[in-house]
């Protein structure tokens, strides 16, 4: 068994593989949803456990776990660790878009990214609302870029129902002109569509993505749902992570963001580290 020193040291070498040369200015992280259930008991502990794995930039914000602002990000500061992305919402860059650029700014973060855009669940999502999310994603994104923070959006899926001759994720992305996508490649597989492809598609549209494995044998939905213990270590399931990185690396996209909401989160993440550090650089 390895004695902890170790252990960390293995994660530092497989973090440093995946960064590879500073001229490619990659980076790995965590989406600190991942990590929520230690949050709620404890955030220095759970962020001086994201250092011990050697990653450095994180992503989330949207929830504090009951401590004061300052308090929260003075333990991330504490920690060496940099929030990138702050978590948003369509209602609130819709309603309060000012707010978003406030938080952004307070954190450091260059990102915001909001995760969901509101339908009728038994309706299902339509044009109507690929049009009303393209109209507050260019009304916002702009405000944002003005304030130097690019707004992501993260589709769960439902965004790959049929329209015309290609799925609902199409009109999403040429409407949208004043912000960029970011890639969670379990909801895209989970939708029914290639991650690999679907960043061929579209190259230079998503800023970050979501490394995220899912076990084999899951079906597949449109309905943004899946069950959180299909959530696999990256490469034990059917996403095909490995090609998803080859090109993400090949369109220099920098920042990839582990998530893993399962229960096995906390042996998952350290084993998903060493995989990464394992994939050939091009």
């Amino acid at each position: 068994m390895s004695q902890p020193g170790n252990k960390r040291a293995l994660l530092m070498a497989a973090v440093m593989m995946l960064v590879g040369a500073a001229a490619q200015a990659e980076e790995l992280g965590i989406q600190l949803y991942s990590l929520r259930n230690q949050l709620a008991e404890d955030v220095p502990t759970t962020f001086a456990q994201v250092q011990d794995w050697g990653l450095e930039v994180v992503e989330g914000g949207g929830a504090l776990y009951g401590l004061p602002v300052d308090e929260y990000r003075d333990a991330l500061e504490e920690n060496g660790l940099e929030l990138v992305s702050v978590d948003t919402s369509f209602d609130e860059l819709r309603d309060n878009p000012i707010a978003v650029v406030y938080k952004a700014r307070y954190f450091g973060a260059e990102f915001a990214t909001f995760y969901w855009i509101p339908h009728d669940a038994d309706k299902g999502f339509t044009i109507d609302d690929v049009n009303a999310a393209v109209k507050v994603m260019n009304e916002a994104g702009k405000l944002l870029k003005a304030n130097g923070i690019t707004l992501q959006y993260h589709p769960h899926g439902f965004e790959f129902l049929p329209w015309e001759d290609g799925t609902l994720i199409d009109p999403l992305i040429t409407g949208v002109t004043e912000a960029q996508f970011q890639m969670d490649v379990f909801w895209v597989k989970q939708g029914g569509m290639d991650p690999v492809a679907l960043l061929k598609k579209y190259p230079g549209r998503f800023t970050s993505l979501h490394l995220k494995d899912r076990e084999h044998g899951t079906p597949n939905s449109t309905n943004g749902r899946a069950d959180d213990e299909t959530n696999v270590t990256l490469g034990d399931g059917d996403v095909g992570i490995a090609a998803v990185v080859a090109e993400a690396r090949r369109q220099g996209i920098r920042y990839f963001f582990i998530e893993d909401e399962s229960s096995r989160v906390m042996r998952q993440v350290p084993a998903s580290i060493e995989y990464l550090g394992t994939l050939p650089r091009n």
